[in-house]
């Protein structure tokens, strides 16, 4: 019985049983698709992901518990965690990942890693009625890019009290739904949350992909390049962005929460 190591890490968060956790599965070569996604499926988090070396790092791809997924930011940090933990990837050190979204590094900086991502603007779009159902709250503005609709609410504590109607939400053509709002606290320049029940997460609880769009979007509205974000979620986490062109470096510190193996024939 060959075995197969694996990680636990909670994303975004320096603290265990916060932020987002990810698994991590290290492979020395592709096995085929079915099998990558029923371990997904047995993992049974948001995102697991599976990294593969390459000539120039790694390749990287990431499963929900029930569908292959283009760009994820949390399962990213945590394979870059999971990289150091095996001695792979040193304090101030750079890796590529080779991905569904093109060519994505990450730089470590101690506890915390830095990835470079693509920004993802949304554009104003007229909401679905499954859309509207589904929120059943006013909204400041409805926009949308490649991946998902992006709303805004008219504050923190409406952002707080959702509670979408998830089967009609999963109706909404679209990977997901962000939702944001300014932050009532100081601390920090917004909030968000993110539902994706269509991809088989009624709640992510924290969405470095959906940052990409927000990162835009909350920069051109406050007028600055450099944000603090808290993704409002029951475990909430903390993501750190900085605009540069047509990119973005999301921020966030992880903790390595479990290590197992796989049992594979």
């Amino acid at each position: 019985m060959n075995k197969l190591r694996y990680f636990i890490i909670d994303a975004f968060t320096d603290r265990p049983f916060a932020g987002n956790p990810a698994a991590v599965v290290p492979l020395d070569h592709w096995r085929d698709d079915a099998w990558l996604q029923n371990v997904a499926m047995e993992m049974n988090l948001s995102e697991t992901a599976f990294l593969v070396p390459n000539a120039t790092g790694h390749d990287l791809r990431w499963f929900t518990p029930t569908i292959e997924v283009d760009l994820c930011g949390h399962a990213t940090l945590a394979s870059a965690l999971a990289l150091a933990r095996l001695g792979i990837l040193s304090d101030g050190a750079t890796v590529s990942f080779s991905t569904r979204s093109g060519v994505l590094t990450a730089t470590r900086q101690g506890s915390r890693i830095a990835l470079d991502f693509p920004l993802k603007p949304v554009e104003s779009a007229l909401p679905s009625s499954e859309l509207l159902k589904a929120m059943n709250v006013p909204f400041v503005f409805v926009g949308r890019n490649v991946f998902d609709f992006l709303v805004e609410v008219d504050s923190e504590a409406t952002l707080r009290r959702l509670s979408p109607n998830f089967q009609q939400l999963a109706l909404v053509n679209c990977r997901g739904v962000i939702v944001t709002a300014r932050s009532a606290d100081a601390r920090f320049d917004f909030v968000s949350r993110f539902f994706a029940p269509a991809a088989g997460i009624d709640e992510d609880p924290v969405t470095g992909s959906a940052h990409c769009a927000l990162a835009d979007y909350w920069g051109r509205k406050l007028d600055k390049s450099v944000l603090v974000a808290y993704q409002a979620s029951a475990r909430g986490g903390i993501v750190h962005v900085m605009i540069r062109d047509n990119r973005v470096i999301l921020s966030g510190d992880g903790i390595i929460v479990a290590e197992g193996e796989l049992l594979v024939g």
